[in-house]
């Protein structure tokens, strides 16, 4: 299960939209070995596409070792699909490389809701689980 802050949803949510018709990405930044996400860093699409992202990867390379300098990991991945649902395409199964990360994502296709869901994704084996969104972190 992902515990996530209303906030985080809030601002994850916020850069989808912003950055639509293109998808946007990024990560939530949390204490290694804590499961909490806690500090939003949103990323760039190298690929500024609606139908594909990719992290540039000398923003990955800064930002990954920033966590490390931090002693953070990426509790959250996270990506828009902007035309189909919220579910992880063969591509993002793919490039899944971080085991322990909550890989969400959201769909701006419709004006008027934006599912919100989470994933881990494994060796290829990708398992939907429950989101809970708090005030903060009790």
């Amino acid at each position: 299960m992902l515990t996530i802050s209303s906030e985080l949803v809030d601002k994850i949510v916020a850069h989808a939209r912003a950055d639509h018709p293109d998808e946007a990405c990024g990560v939530v930044a949390g204490p290694a070995g804590s499961d909490r996400p806690e500090r939003f860093v949103p990323m760039e699409n190298a690929e500024r596409s609606p139908t594909f992202y990719r992290f540039d990867s000398m923003e990955q390379f800064r930002v990954w070792r920033e966590m490390d300098d931090r002693d953070e990991v990426p509790v959250v991945i996270y990506h828009s699909h902007t035309a189909t649902e919220a579910y992880p395409s063969r591509t993002d199964i793919s490039y899944a490389s971080e085991p322990d990360a909550h890989y969400v994502l959201v769909s701006t296709a419709s004006e008027e809701e934006t599912p919100f869901r989470s994933y881990r994704i494994v060796d290829g084996v990708v398992t939907e689980e429950e989101v809970k969104i708090v005030e903060s972190y009790g």
